[in-house]
């Protein structure tokens, strides 16, 4: 297990909420002593092994398959009682182990219908059979409410039939009695009831020695008293003695079927302990996604690469008021081992190191944890934290001195599986002091080969990047215009403590500000002034990112719309060109009626004169305009001059010529004994047959 310094360590990072939200998700008591009882694992087959398990758990949640763990019941008294010899356990607790077993059976049955799918979980199932007989065991003595069965014993058979025999006799004694009683005026207005398991008639006080019967009792009042009829007294005692072998009989067949059942003892613990765990597991993966849980590449070395890291708590209260949570992305390795965050107050530098220490915790406790899938996490085997006020009044510890006692602990046991994070590293004291004290506990720790996070203040520290193998700065972003913290780290430069612009912003009078100006060492202000100067670069630096950012999306937005009026244009010369194919379709079927009625006309000319030359050139003017034949013959003449007729099947790409009036088209498309034919820019839709393929003659 991971030791942990101080004991409270994993409260301090926040774990034990981590923990709460788990119970809830928890559906078994079962699921939550897993809960309470989580450990942090320093084997990496235990925690790959855990996180598989949870991501694969995940992966049904969201595909939203339906798996058969529903049962909730605690049966763990039950279940104990079972290996009592002579412990007798009633129906209803019979039934919740049935039940028991049936969830466990769905749960196999639904393995083996998604088989190989989930590996990983089924494997915690591959030891677990179903038994059959624990159902059989059960069913042949209770019902589905709970109830012995009549069929148990023959006994009991018999005396519920004698049962069921005397009460219907006794009802139909007491009823006659109720009657006649009623009929003589001796019954107060409520007639009858019910007294130390009896049935007993109500009868008015003045009447009570008219009554035979043995008394039971009276009202407050004393104006009524019940009394049991002697009619009924005798059925009364056998229904009583029956009821009484009935309760011994069922007993017997409980305490019969309890001993039988307790063979099957292994059998339900291993199944109260698989729907357990599956619950356990499932509260897992639905933490996970509430928070955006991944599973990470998991390393057996100590390191850290987190990418996209956000801190769980801090997610989730910030989903529920949709506000955005900044993510982080941090590495610490053998190269970059501590990272010394500096910037403002109230700026994210704590949220940052608890992120990574909350994140770790969680990893190595089975979590999936809310960072990219394509983090890398290491196992460490000590985890070290200092955070907050460890002023102790028991040890008469002020705060530095606490803060000294703790940095003894660090140094003396740190080694290169240790994970540390320092807040505030060497305040409560002298800064001159303080700051050489943390800069000689940084060296240390340094060369112990830890891995670590410090927050600081202190100039000393921010600049010992350059001088010390392993040290890397960092510092959280701050908008000096708005006096906004932008909760942004940004790794590789330190940070400005903003005390100057914060304290100008606050109101504080100019003359103090000017004086605590002067009062600064010129060279630490100096420094300080560079921080401040660096890191506005870089804040105007990330706008002027996003603005171009902003920039190439309007582009790309842009481009899509010219596509889809590219689209549209095309679109609308299509539909222009097949107006104008319609329109010259029209203007040809207009031609050939009006052909058809001239022709019909000379064959009626025909028929009547005698002058056949005549109606020849009608004919001929009609069909054959003069004018166009002489056309189509210089049209004839100047395709001959031009081109050579090749004949032949036309092709894609072939010039062809029309075989009436001369006109030369290339062949766009064919279809079948049809084809698309260009003249000019204009296409056509044409009967090949009315075509002949030509090439361009080749001038001398």
């Amino acid at each position: 297990m991971m030791q942990l310094y101080p004991a409270h360590a994993a409260e301090a990072l926040e774990f034990n909420k981590i923990c709460q939200l788990l119970k809830q998700k928890c559906r078994t008591d079962a699921a939550r002593e897993r809960v309470e009882a989580l450990r942090f694992h320093t084997h990496i087959n235990y925690v790959k092994l855990a996180l598989l398990e949870t991501s694969e758990f995940k992966l049904i949640l969201e595909s939203a398959d339906y798996f058969p763990n529903d049962y909730t019941r605690n049966v763990q008294k039950e279940l104990k009682l079972l290996a009592v010899t002579g412990a007798v356990l009633s129906g209803e607790q019979l039934l919740a182990l049935r039940q028991l077993a049936f969830n466990t059976r769905d749960i196999l049955v639904w393995f083996k219908k998604n088989n190989e799918l989930f590996p990983t979980l089924r494997a915690l199932s591959e030891n677990v059979t179903y038994e059959k007989e624990i159902n059989t065991i059960i069913s042949s003595v209770v019902d589905d409410a709970g109830t012995v069965k009549d069929t148990a014993s023959r006994e009991l058979s018999q005396i519920r039939s004698r049962l069921a025999s005397l009460r219907q006799e006794l009802r139909k004694a007491f009823e006659g009695v109720l009657r006649k009683h009623n009929k003589q005026g001796y019954l107060a207005d409520i007639s009858e009831g019910f007294l130390n398991g009896r049935r007993v008639l109500a009868v008015l006080a003045e009447y009570k020695r008219i009554v035979k019967g043995i008394l039971h009792g009276e009202s407050d009042s004393q104006q009524t008293v019940f009394i049991e009829p002697e009619e009924t007294i005798g059925l009364s005692n056998e229904v009583f003695s029956l009821e009484r072998a009935e309760a011994k009989e069922i007993q017997r067949i409980l305490a019969q079927t309890t001993a039988t059942l307790s063979q099957y003892h292994p059998q339900l613990d291993a199944y109260y302990e698989l729907v357990g765990l599956y619950d356990f597991i499932r509260a897992k993966a639905l933490l996970a996604i509430d928070m955006q849980g991944n599973m990470p590449q998991l390393s057996p070395h100590p390191a850290i690469n987190l990418i996209k890291a956000v801190h769980p708590l801090l997610y989730l209260h910030n989903k529920q008021n949709n506000k955005p949570t900044i993510p982080l992305n941090i590495t610490l390795d053998r190269n970059s081992r501590i990272l010394v965050i500096s910037g403002p107050n109230a700026g994210g530098k704590t949220v940052s190191m608890k992120t990574v220490g909350l994140i770790q915790l969680m990893a190595q406790a089975g979590l999936l944890v809310p960072v990219d899938e394509y983090s890398e996490i290491g196992i460490f085997k000590q985890l070290m934290i200092h955070i907050g006020d460890t002023q102790s009044i028991e040890h008469e510890l002020s705060t530095y001195s606490a803060h000294l006692r703790d940095m003894k602990y660090f140094m003396d046991y740190a080694n290169g599986k240790t994970l540390f994070f320092i807040d505030e590293l060497g305040s409560g004291s002298d800064p001159n002091l303080g700051g050489a004290f943390a800069e000689a506990i940084v060296e240390e720790l340094a060369s112990k080969h830890a891995l670590g996070i410090i927050t600081t203040h202190y100039l000393n520290l921010k600049v010992m990047a350059g001088k010390v193998p392993g040290i890397v700065n960092g510092a959280m972003a701050f908008d000096e215009a708005k006096l906004e913290p932008l909760y942004q780290l940004i790794v590789g430069k330190p940070g400005s403590s903003y005390t100057f612009a914060i304290a100008q912003r606050s109101g504080l009078s100019a003359k103090v500000i000017e004086r605590a100006r002067q009062l600064t060492q010129r060279e630490h202000f100096r420094l300080d002034k560079m921080l401040h100067q660096t890191e506005q670069q870089s804040v105007r630096l990330g706008d002027k990112e996003k603005e171009l950012d902003k920039l190439l999306k309007e582009n790309e937005k842009l481009k899509k719309n010219y596509e889809v009026l590219t689209d549209k244009e095309r679109i609308k010369q299509e539909h222009q060109t097949l107006q104008l194919q319609n329109k010259i379709k029209k203007e040809e079927l207009d031609y050939l009626r009006d052909m058809e009625r001239k022709f019909k006309q000379i064959i009626q000319d025909w028929k009547k004169t005698e002058n056949k030359q005549e109606v020849i050139n009608a004919a001929e003017n009609v069909l054959f305009k003069k004018k166009q034949i002489q056309v189509n013959a210089a049209a004839a003449k100047k395709a001959d001059k031009n081109y050579d007729v090749l004949g032949g099947e036309a092709h894609p790409g072939d010039l062809v010529r029309n075989k009436t009036n001369h006109q030369v088209g290339t062949v766009a498309e064919v279809r079948d004994k049809r084809a698309i034919v260009t003249i000019g820019r204009m296409p056509f839709n044409v009967d090949l047959d009315e075509w002949i393929v030509v090439r361009r003659k080749e001038k001398k």
